[in-house]
């Protein structure tokens, strides 16, 4: 055994010299810092200008928001017109899975600029769609400038949507996820090597943010205290995804239904986007708390003591609010307004039955209505745990994974769908 032993130690010395590497970063590692930051700067930038327009904006209530929403809705449906229709979230999902992961900056003007009134001026939908279609495709453009090919360039892409989701929603691990989950969570581990890439730009840009918009650490959102009362709560956590799962098959029929009447309507987009803003803004004037797209007023929601009736029209009113926003031609992001739509919900069944845990039902019901609609349960899951401060990992999983497996088979972001002969 001995000799055996010095005979490969033998071998070993007169093998070729060993050589250490103390570093397993090397030069890409400064090419995804280097995106992340410029992410970073762009959806600083972005939010910056967002909250001004959303401060003047807020301004004006009674029946003047109507107008205003109704011109708002006009001259974004202009800026398209002129400009370039810069395309849904379908299309980002689209160019990832079937064009190497290149999102073209020629659509980010008209994105930025129709995104900012949409948003801005109360739509309910929220900024990550335009922030992800920039930062994504400033890692396209960098890929381009360097030649990069192949899952090399499709990686900086992805890395660049990840950034912008950091930057949002304040999650590097959760953003990193979503930008991979959203594509189709049977291609995560396709793309899982541009989760290092991810996370890298997504730390920088999330730093690069904080520092330019002075954001603290800490939950986006706080929501009451909650601690684990027995191994029942994750029966309970299943029963609240189920009840939320309903309501997203009902906020997807009603979308589904509004998109084909309104394609089926031959107007100019602009037409089409200054009717969706008059509609949003009798629904804004009957209900204010649905308008904007829920980041601030999921905070107020869980402040405000709210009654049954009350909490069922706010439901009824934001889905209609999100379907007519996605619908006529409104720019922006589902996942925050989703957010909202699942806390007035876990808020509902509380009122209902006072006796259950109202932090369990309320992100539960976040967890599992997002995850119907987008079909991202582990990256909704790590979302909410941070943005919510909701330490308890386990009853999210399971909501989330409930809303996953209730989901109508044919997907809302239809881009989802396998191609035909995909097995």
């Amino acid at each position: 055994m001995s000799r055996r032993l010095g005979e490969i130690l033998r071998k070993i010395l007169k093998g070729p010299p060993l050589k250490f590497n103390p570093f397993v970063m090397s030069r890409v590692f400064y090419l995804w810092l280097f995106l992340g930051v410029a992410a970073g700067a762009s959806a600083g930038i972005y939010w910056i200008v967002l909250e001004q327009i959303i401060y003047f904006a807020s301004a004006v209530e009674d029946w003047k928001v109507i107008p205003l929403m109704g011109g708002a809705g006009l001259l974004a449906g202009l800026i398209i017109h002129w400009i370039g229709d810069p395309g849904e979230i379908q299309l980002i999902v689209n160019n990832i899975r079937f064009r190497g992961g290149r999102l073209d900056t020629k659509h980010n003007v008209s994105m930025i600029l129709s995104s900012l009134l949409c948003v801005g001026t109360g739509g309910s939908l929220g900024p990550e769609a335009p922030l992800v279609q920039v930062t994504g495709s400033v890692g396209t453009w960098i890929s381009e400038r360097l030649r990069l090919k192949g899952e090399e360039f499709r990686s900086m892409t992805i890395a660049g949507m990840a950034a912008g989701f950091t930057a949002l929603f304040g999650a590097p691990l959760g953003g990193s996820l979503f930008a991979l989950e959203i594509l189709h969570h049977r291609h995560v581990v396709e793309y899982y090597e541009a989760i290092i890439p991810a996370i890298v730009s997504s730390l920088a840009a999330y730093t690069v943010f904080a520092l330019l918009i002075h954001l603290g650490f800490g939950p986006v959102w706080n929501v009451p205290a909650y601690t684990t009362q027995s191994v029942l709560d994750f029966g309970l956590a299943v029963v609240f995804g189920t009840v939320a799962a309903a309501v997203g098959w009902v906020f997807i029929s009603v979308t589904n239904h509004l998109r084909v009447f309104v394609r089926e309507i031959s107007a100019p987009i602009f037409v089409k986007t200054c009717a969706g803003g008059f509609l949003l803004g009798a629904i804004s004037f009957y209900m204010p708390l649905s308008r904007f797209f829920g980041h601030r007023e999921i905070e107020l929601l869980f402040q405000g003591n709210f009654t049954i009736g009350f909490l069922i029209a706010l439901l009824m009113a934001k889905l209609g609010a999100i379907a007519i926003t996605v619908t006529t031609g409104w720019r922006g992001g589902f996942i925050i307004p989703l957010f909202f739509m699942g806390a007035v919900l876990g808020l509902l069944l509380k009122q209902i039955f006072p006796s259950i845990s109202l932090p369990l039902a309320a992100v539960c019901c976040m967890a599992s209505l997002n995850s119907c609609v987008t079909r991202t349960p582990l990256s909704t899951t790590l979302l909410l745990s941070t943005m919510t401060g909701f330490s308890h990992f386990v009853p999210i999983l399971f909501a989330s994974m409930t809303g996953y497996f209730l989901a109508p088979k044919t997907p809302f972001i239809i881009t989802q769908q396998r191609p035909a002969g995909e097995t």
